[in-house]
């Protein structure tokens, strides 16, 4: 047994002063994520507010639409309660993943449920082609929407945006096929706010990787875990006590540029031997091109790993090399739960790497009583960062911030399902 109680069996609680009363309705709306459906008495229980301030908040968020009544529970004697759930026909937030070479844009309902994605590819990063682009395709899933469900413009609750780090660092933004090019000296939310005609969320996109693994993927029952997310380049997202940290200047979790191997091969941002140039997208394509062979998209590096490409499986071994003594020295230094792979690799790919870092350096994650393996593959696929966009508007309302001080009160072991990714990429899913 630990000797600390896991995240996931720590609670947010309700407080029941009414200035405190935005913080309740994220602690209802929390709790009846994690547990629904549930009853108001329940929810009282879990909170621990008082029923009368707990029916006061249903009531409103019934209304509101973010929650919605779902029948009673009928057990015992006496009026059934009436049971309350995540509304999935309620309001719907917009997430955005600009990557080095494609758009992807997703709507995605408050109960976690993909509404619609759409996968453009991208010829050029600049703001000129980027923000007039980002803006169409969010016009177009918002019409999809409204002509499959009636969903009108006030259903959109908000849009978050995801581009690849580092943010206005001197000699490391904007330079090399794993950042955007032409966005130096452009504040990227009011941009896109203005091209878009709504408040923007931006976000770097492995830190929006974490919170969409966090609250629809291998994260979801977890409070501190470590995202290791494969972009074009390679980024860390870090959750600590269920929520994210970004650092003092959004940069936290640049471990692409972290040197791994002093005096190796240059790399755009002036450095020589940094990680992401042997474990990344572009690190692989790289190889890949190197030896004549084309892999495009996702699907064909699965093929090639189907087939047991050798240049593919020299990749997978030398990224191993590189990943493995980082990934102790994050858990030497963070201690998280797990360490959770994932991005634009194709899950069997992902699998082999996990397994090809094997075995893994001693650190103090070796402990022989664990609750999960110290690295797992993520399960939100390659929508994660784009998921997690969409989970930015809404973050704080669905997950209230830990009271760490009466925290400790068992958490139901009943989870949402896992995301499951859509079959086709670039077509609309109703």
């Amino acid at each position: 047994m630990r000797g600390r109680p896991q995240g996931g069996n720590r609670v947010a609680i309700g407080s029941n002063p009414e200035r405190n009363r935005s913080h309740n309705r994220r602690v209802v709306l929390d709790v009846v994520r994690v547990h629904g459906p549930v009853g108001r008495t329940r929810i009282a229980e879990l909170a621990r507010l008082t029923p009368q301030a707990v029916a006061n908040i249903v009531e409103e968020l019934v209304a509101e639409r973010f929650l919605v009544e779902t029948g009673r529970l009928r057990r015992g004697r006496g009026q059934p309660p009436i049971q309350f759930a995540v509304n999935p026909d309620g309001p719907v937030t917009i997430g955005v993943e600009i990557a080095a070479d494609h758009v992807t844009t997703v709507a995605l309902d408050l109960a976690g449920g993909l509404r619609g994605h759409r996968v453009t590819p991208l010829a050029d990063t600049i703001p000129d082609v980027v923000l007039p682009l980002v803006a169409a395709e969010i016009a177009a899933l918002e019409a999809a929407l409204a002509g499959a469900d009636g969903a009108g413009e006030n259903a959109i609750l908000g849009v978050g945006v995801v581009m690849p780090g580092p943010f206005e660092i001197e000699g490391m933004s904007s330079v090399g096929p794993t950042t955007l090019a032409g966005w130096d000296g452009i504040a990227p939310a009011k941009a896109l706010a203005e091209a878009i005609g709504r408040s923007v969320v931006v976000e770097n996109d492995a830190t929006a990787a974490a919170v969409g693994e966090r609250l629809f993927g291998a994260g979801r029952h977890l409070q501190t875990f470590c995202q290791l997310y494969f972009g074009a380049g390679l980024g860390l997202g870090i959750m600590h006590e269920g929520r994210p940290y970004r650092g003092a200047f959004g940069n936290a979790g640049e471990i692409g540029h972290a040197v791994v191997a002093p005096g190796g091969r240059p790399c755009q941002c002036g450095q020589r031997g940094c990680l992401e140039q042997y474990a990344s997208l572009q690190a692989l394509r790289e190889r890949l091109a190197a030896a004549g062979i084309a892999a495009p998209d996702p699907a064909a590096l699965a093929r090639l790993h189907a087939a047991g490409d050798p240049t593919l499986a020299a990749w997978i071994a030398e990224a191993a090399a590189h990943l493995a003594p980082m990934i102790a020295t994050l858990e030497n230094i963070l201690d998280p739960e797990t360490i959770v792979v994932g991005g634009a690799l194709p899950d069997a790919l992902t699998d082999a790497l996990i397994a090809a870092l094997d075995p893994l350096p001693v650190s103090v994650a070796s402990r022989r009583a664990r609750a999960l393996p110290r690295v797992v593959r993520g399960q939100t696929g390659r929508l994660t960062a784009a998921l997690g966009a969409a989970s930015l508007p809404v973050f704080d309302t669905l997950t209230p911030k830990l009271d760490t001080a009466s925290a400790g009160a068992p958490v139901a072991s009943r989870t949402p399902p896992p995301f499951t990714p859509p079959p086709e990429e670039g077509r609309l899913q109703p």
